[in-house]
């Protein structure tokens, strides 16, 4: 069979239009990972439906911890992820040596003081055994929360990457500190006398924030973020992500709708 020049053009020119066309497709395809939490229905049902007038398609990601799910945003595997407030993020960025960023801050349910054996808050019985997050920059943010109710007292110069128990200097009720893996602790209330435990875990696993004994003080740097590659944080996709976020439509939905209520909120929504 001969092949003619006129035919060698027409096929390269119909094989630069495929890419052409892929390429774009790609460009207008954001793969976001999640961990347990209220934030993928957030953005499924406020921010979305507005990417998706844009022409993107999204793709979903379900991740059971911290670390892969940002590794994959390093790796490019996923686009961003939903998961994190900044504490952790750097943490997550200065142990695997990566550069990932936060773009824009998402409502978050606080952390909390939670109990199935005591009603209300009054001092506990010495011995008492409380159950905080196995990470460090959490289990930082869960001291501060049992240091507000006087349970117990931290060096002020203490690390959020590199907390740990060493840093209590008080601990006047004697209270037991159990460290457990975050998405367990809902499921281990029953065996501690108190839970400290991260929002997202709680109300994912049904917990009602109004029945914490203790919620913590709003504090930005515990607002979580969507997190993207450092590379990417000007990325098209992610000012239009952000755009989504701020958007009245969003706004609307999160304060339009009661299961969102006693959420830590971001600057934008003032």
């Amino acid at each position: 069979m001969r092949i003619t020049s006129r035919g060698i053009i027409f096929s390269l020119t119909a094989v630069s239009i495929f890419i052409s066309a892929a390429q774009a497709a790609d460009q207008k395809k954001i793969r976001i990972g999640f961990n347990p939490g209220p934030y993928k229905e957030q953005f499924e049902k406020g921010v979305a439906p507005l990417l998706i007038k844009q022409g993107y398609t999204l793709e979903y990601k379900d991740f059971s911890d911290g670390i892969q799910v940002n590794d994959a945003v390093h790796r490019g595997t996923i686009d961003a992820n939903i998961m994190q407030h900044p504490v952790y993020l750097k943490s997550v960025n200065d142990r695997l040596g990566i550069d990932n960023v936060g773009i824009v801050q998402v409502p978050t349910p606080p952390m909390g003081l939670y109990s199935e054996r005591a009603k209300t808050l009054t001092q506990p019985t010495p011995g008492s055994t409380v159950s905080v997050p196995n990470q460090p920059s959490n289990e930082y943010r869960a001291a501060l929360l049992l240091q507000s109710i006087g349970w117990l007292k931290i060096s002020p110069e203490s690390d959020a990457a590199t907390f740990s128990q060493k840093n209590i200097t008080e601990n006047p009720y004697k209270i037991v500190l159990k460290e457990m893996d975050n998405a367990q602790q809902v499921r281990a209330l029953p065996d501690v006398d108190y839970g400290v435990i991260q929002g997202n875990f709680a109300v994912s696993s049904g917990l009602k924030l109004n029945s914490a004994l203790k919620l913590e003080a709003p504090t930005s740097q515990f607002i979580n973020v969507v997190t993207v590659a450092g590379k990417n944080k000007q990325a098209h996709f992610a000012r239009d992500i952000i755009a989504g976020y701020h958007s009245p439509e969003f706004k609307a939905y999160i304060t339009g709708n009661a299961q969102y209520a006693g959420y830590l909120l971001p600057d934008y929504f003032k």
